[in-house]
């Protein structure tokens, strides 16, 4: 039996919605160090921008997220400030 390699990942394009969200939330690593939360954090954001979820107080409030260095309330005002660059 032999191992198949694993299917190639199509990256979204530097200028896209999505990868501004994801590079966002990547450049929060320091306080939020597990990379499956910056990844379902970055879904949740993108779902607000396209008007399908919540605000980001509420996001950041719900999911589990666990944070390092900063309370629940300050990162969701750090996110939204720079949520604010992108729309």
């Amino acid at each position: 039996m032999s191992t198949l390699p694993p299917p190639k990942v199509k990256l979204f394009p530097e200028d896209s919605m999505e990868k501004k969200v994801y590079s966002l939330v990547d450049s929060l690593e320091q306080y939020i160090p597990i990379m499956n939360d910056r990844n379902r954090l970055s879904f949740a954001l993108l779902n607000y921008l396209k008007g399908q979820g919540d605000e980001p107080s509420i996001t950041v409030r719900n999911n589990k997220l666990t944070l390092k260095g900063i309370s629940k309330v300050n990162l969701a005002k750090l996110i939204e400030e720079k949520l604010t660059a992108i729309k």
